[in-house]
């Protein structure tokens, strides 16, 4: 007898026990060396708010607000690994070693009310230079700020949108090099967790799908050299990133648009991310086409549970998930491991301790605002 498998199952045997009657929403969740609370992720949102790509009290009082409200996992919003891969020029980075220190400010607090801090990664390749979403729409010119994009090849998104240089191979490893730093300032800054954004169209994704990936080297063609990049960054990121925390990666599953990225691909990467040390995929759709989504209550959770079933990787489910009894069953029905919650959250930031009073959980509030719980 495997004494090793036989202690294995007795613990979690054990721990199926002690979560007898707590609301699979509210089980505790182990990943690598951290374990979180509950189930329940921020889903990074951009705020268009900084300058620079220095945060601010905005980013300071918009997240620390999700960790007093008892999410277990607060990420940031979509930080730049280069400067040229800021969405907008208000958006934030982390191409500086002068960022890790407001960012720093920001961790310290998230820790203190019981929440892991986690940083999304990213890129915008040429959905870069644009507007944010109040001060106009499309490409920010040379002559206003803007800059020049980068892609894998030199196709707009969008009309409005900038036309992009097609990155040559040592370019490409300077973006990788990009990300490598980037993670290394983000563990300087006290962040726990690494999301690496390779969704919505943004650089990885790009090169990830047929539709805006044309290149005939060994980043194109086949969906192994389309993966080439996104696979690189991990490797890159797990050099640096400590052994015992987590790297968690987004993916669109679909392009939801004929001859794009299909959820079959995107289950075939989740396996290979798994084999580089990838330890949670945050299942997304959509962004690097336009292209019509049938939006309804928890579109998205089927990619998640496919990708979690056929690539056997713990997932994320996200998009229109709004109430606790749905977030519940999410978990419960072994659909995803995570939910990651985002309007629902900017309309209420307390959502954590509404849904385990409505699923009928005591769960932790902070000491200052305990006297508003209400019994079960």
């Amino acid at each position: 007898m495997d004494r090793s498998h036989s202690l294995s199952s007795a613990l979690e045997a054990e721990q199926r026990v002690e979560q007898v009657g707590i609301p699979a929403l509210f089980r505790p969740l182990a990943l690598r060396g951290l374990t979180l609370r509950n189930r329940i992720m921020v889903s990074p949102m951009c705020q268009y708010s900084a300058e620079d790509g220095f945060a601010n009290d905005w980013h300071l009082v918009h997240l620390g607000s999700f960790a007093i409200g008892g999410a277990a996992l607060v990420m940031s919003e979509a930080t730049a690994v280069e400067a040229r891969g800021r969405i907008s020029p208000q958006d934030l980075g982390i191409y500086r070693d002068e960022h890790i220190k407001p960012l720093a400010r920001i961790t310290r607090f998230l820790k203190e009310q019981g929440a892991i801090p986690g940083i999304q990664l990213a890129h915008a390749g040429r959905k870069a230079s644009c507007y944010r979403p109040w001060s106009g729409s499309g490409e920010v010119t040379l002559e206003d700020g803007g800059w020049q994009t980068v892609a894998p090849s030199a196709l707009r998104f969008a009309e409005n949108y900038p036309l992009p240089h097609a990155l040559s191979v040592e370019e490409i490893q300077d973006v990788v090099n990009s990300f490598r730093k980037a993670a290394q300032r983000a563990l300087q800054a006290g962040f726990e967790v690494i999301e690496l954004h390779g969704a919505h169209g943004y650089l990885v994704h790009e090169f990830l799908s047929p539709l805006s990936n044309q290149r005939t080297d060994l980043y194109g063609g086949s969906l192994n050299n389309r993966a080439r990049l996104l696979l690189e960054i991990v490797d890159a990121i797990r050099q640096v990133w400590p052994e015992h925390l987590p790297l968690l990666v987004r993916l669109s599953a679909t392009d939801w648009s004929e001859g794009g990225l299909t959820i079959r691909e995107t289950v075939e990467v989740a396996r290979m991310l798994k084999e580089h040390g990838v330890d949670l995929v945050d299942a997304s759709s959509g962004g690097n086409v336009a292209a019509p989504i049938p939006l309804k209550p928890g579109y998205q959770v089927p990619f998640a549970a496919q990708i979690r079933r056929e690539a056997d990787i713990p997932t994320a489910a996200v998009g229109l998930i709004t109430g606790s009894q749905q977030a519940n069953e999410i978990v419960q029905n072994g659909e995803a491991d995570l939910i990651a919650l985002a309007r629902e959250l900017l309309r209420n930031p307390h959502w954590p301790l509404a849904a385990a009073h409505e699923l009928h959980h005591e769960s932790a509030w902070t000491p200052q605002h305990v006297r508003a719980r209400l019994p079960l």
